[in-house]
């Protein structure tokens, strides 16, 4: 029998917001009761510390850096209309490659891989959309941050009053709903704005009102911040409830993650970083599995994972191969979701435009460059990254720097008119030496 796939994805979640890791605040019942249920990463990472390019290697299972628009950090709002920055129609993406299987596709909530009338989610494989095409956008006004209202059903803009988090769980909940008694499986995209800013919970539409610059560097607090998570939180309770209430909780395989590393109100304890870092703050992530039928129950792994496996783990489950002409550059997980205590050994690789950032992740130990500076750190007794082992490893350092110029001579230049975003300035958010 062939499952059903539900990827869920916050936007810019910390690593230890969720209790499940550690987190001081219990915002997130239901996600930790997923894990209990299923398995969790310990080692689990995005494809980048920023959303855009982490969704383009979601979708294509390969390194974002293969395509123009993967390499802006991220695209942004201005490019409206951009024929470049976006995910191209033609490529194969996990939603078209299930659905030409026989699949049942649908994203709810954020795309962020191009703007219409070049780019959308109906054009690259998912037969249903709701939701924003865009970044952040207001949790009321459904607006972007530059200022255009962006929330559509399919390619249509769509008119909805309510909060967006309620709105894509509704949204998530009711297609689930069409799936009981339906001739084949179905793979539901729930891609989350939550908990990335505006500073919004269900009770704050007198803020939305306010405010001239979603960024919003003039509010918010960690109380607002972890509310927002347990909105977000609900949903997902709802989501797996709606999967018992079909049937379908067996054969479901449920994935949790992030985009990235967490903001400005997040908890990333005990890591240093966050979202636009290549520390670890930046990039690793909660992973959630659930999978009655395959993956054992309140098990942990200490897996190097990245995003763009799971484009590889879910055709592999669905029986649906990769198209040649696109090799995937992710690996397939199924092994060791079924046996979480035999990792399989690979390295991982990463680089940003912004501060001209360099990573490789091997075993225990991280080579790190940013702004030139080298850096090398024994993650197993060091995962605050403040111990630069350099220069009492020369050899290591040099063989990982090697390597890691061997892979990014693998891969596509860096695009000379690729762009960083910050959204704040210095002037306007304190930044820590």
């Amino acid at each position: 029998m062939r499952p059903n796939f539900v990827f869920i994805l916050a936007d810019d979640l910390g690593y230890a917001d969720l209790g499940c890791y550690g987190g001081r605040s219990s915002c997130s019942p239901a996600l930790d009761r997923l894990a209990a249920e299923g398995l969790r990463f310990t080692d689990g990472y995005s494809n980048s510390p920023v959303c855009s390019p982490t969704r383009f290697a979601l979708m294509t299972g390969r390194f974002q850096y293969r395509l123009r628009g993967g390499n802006d950090e991220p695209i942004a709002s201005r490019h409206r209309g951009n024929p470049e920055l976006g995910l191209p129609p033609g490529h194969p993406t996990l939603p078209s490659l299930l659905r030409a299987a026989g699949y049942a596709t649908a994203l709810v909530g954020k795309w962020h891989l191009g703007l219409l009338p070049h780019f959308g989610p109906l054009k690259s494989g998912y037969a249903e959309f709701f939701g924003p095409m865009s970044g952040g956008v207001d949790y009321f006004t459904h607006r972007d941050s530059a200022g255009h209202h962006d929330l559509h059903e399919g390619e249509t803009e769509a008119q909805r009053t309510g909060y967006l988090t309620d709105l894509i769980s509704d949204r998530a909940v009711e297609f689930i709903g069409r799936q009981r008694g339906a001739a084949g499986p179905f793979l539901l995209s729930v891609h989350y704005t939550a908990p990335h800013w505006p500073w919004e919970t269900r009770d704050d539409e007198a803020v939305a009102r306010a405010l001239t610059r979603i960024a919003h560097t003039d509010g918010g607090s960690v109380e607002t911040y972890l509310t927002m998570i347990r909105h977000m939180d609900e949903g997902i309770g709802r989501i797996l409830a709606a999967l018992a209430e079909i049937g379908a909780g067996a054969d479901t395989l449920v994935v949790f993650t992030s985009d990235n590393g967490g903001e400005r109100f997040s908890d990333t304890w005990p890591l240093v970083g966050k979202k636009m870092d290549l520390l670890e703050g930046g990039i690793r992530v909660p992973y959630i599995v659930r999978w009655p039928a395959r993956v054992p129950r309140g098990r942990t792994t200490a897996q190097l994972a990245i995003t763009m496996d799971w484009v590889a783990t879910f055709l592999h489950a669905a029986g649906v191969g990769s198209d040649p002409a696109y090799p995937l550059d992710g690996i397939n997980l199924v092994p060791v979701l079924e046996r979480p205590d035999a990792p399989i050994a690979r390295e991982l690789f990463w680089r940003m435009k912004f501060r001209n950032q360099k990573a490789l992740r091997a075993g225990t130990w991280k080579y790190l460059s940013l702004d030139g500076d080298e850096f090398l750190f024994d993650l197993a007794r060091d995962l605050r990254e403040r111990a630069n082992r350099a220069a009492h490893e020369p050899g290591r350092l040099a063989a990982m720097r090697a390597r890691y110029a061997a892979w990014e001579a693998a891969m596509p230049a860096l695009s000379p008119d690729a762009t960083f975003s910050i959204p704040y300035t210095k002037a306007e958010l304190a930044q820590p030496s």
